[in-house]
């Protein structure tokens, strides 16, 4: 099986969304419950990085299957994403750019903050 690779555009991130929406796919907010509120992409589910320790249980059922991973820009989401992969996830992946990408390239609709 081919390596997944570590990150993926916010164009690609749509495209798979888009092909093979939830749950098919878990889009997964690593951000904080303030940063949740204040814009959010539809479907992602959100579990802020500082809590992912006690929460992973809530992962396992999709522990085979594609899993995105974002955040503000798209550092904490690569962290959270070598994080799950140290743990058996293979197929996460890290939006590169986070929302703030998506905002800008797929849907102005979603504030930028």
């Amino acid at each position: 099986m081919t390596e997944v690779p570590l990150e993926l555009s916010a164009t690609d991130a749509a495209r798979v969304l888009r092909d093979a929406p939830p749950p098919g796919v878990l889009l997964l907010d690593c951000r904080t419950a303030e940063e949740h509120a204040a814009a959010r992409i539809a479907g992602a589910v959100l579990v802020p990085m500082q809590d992912l320790p006690d929460r992973l249980a809530e992962l396992e059922p999709h522990r085979s299957q594609a899993i995105i991973v974002h955040c503000h820009h798209g550092m904490r989401s690569l962290r959270v994403t070598r994080w799950l992969r140290e743990r058996g996830f293979a197929r996460v992946q890290s939006m590169a750019g986070g929302i703030d990408a998506w905002s800008t390239d797929i849907d102005p609709a979603v504030p930028r903050y």
